[in-house]
């Protein structure tokens, strides 16, 4: 059996609500990065976060720094972006140069301002539930 996790990091509660969704829908708990969630031996990471002022949050990015292949095996990003345009491409990076592979990316209409506004909804929420079921049945080999 596959050990998965959720890590999340949230400023405007986007990410948080679609990680929460996420596991609730795979049985696993979304823990917010700053709490200190123990990683080891995770078969697969999905890695919820949102993009600001085109980047993941620094913090963010330093806790990614912490991660090692013997404690995440493969990881998958769920990311939030008003623009629905740009990923999460330093997590990514960082994931990359640990050894980490990163096996597919989702990239949720988020919101800021006036950009996307009533973002991320119910329909972006059930793409995103959909895309990590999706996944999940690929990586145990299902159809």
């Amino acid at each position: 059996m596959q050990m998965i996790k959720i890590i999340y990091a949230t400023k405007t509660r986007h990410s948080q609500k679609i990680a929460e969704a996420i596991g609730d829908a795979l049985g696993v708990q979304a823990d917010n990065f700053t709490s200190g969630p123990v990683l080891k031996d995770v078969d697969l990471l999905f890695i919820v976060g949102g993009i600001y002022g085109g980047a993941s949050l620094p913090a963010f990015l330093q806790y990614v720094h912490t991660l090692d292949k013997a404690m995440v095996k493969k990881a998958v990003l769920v990311t939030s972006c008003a623009s629905k345009k740009q990923g999460q491409d330093g997590i990514r990076k960082i994931l990359l140069e640990k050894g980490i592979p990163v096996t597919n990316e989702f990239i949720c209409q988020g919101s800021f301002l006036f950009m996307g506004m009533g973002h991320p909804n119910k329909k972006d929420i059930q793409a995103a539930l959909n895309f990590s079921q999706t996944v999940l049945r690929e990586e145990s080999g299902g159809e």
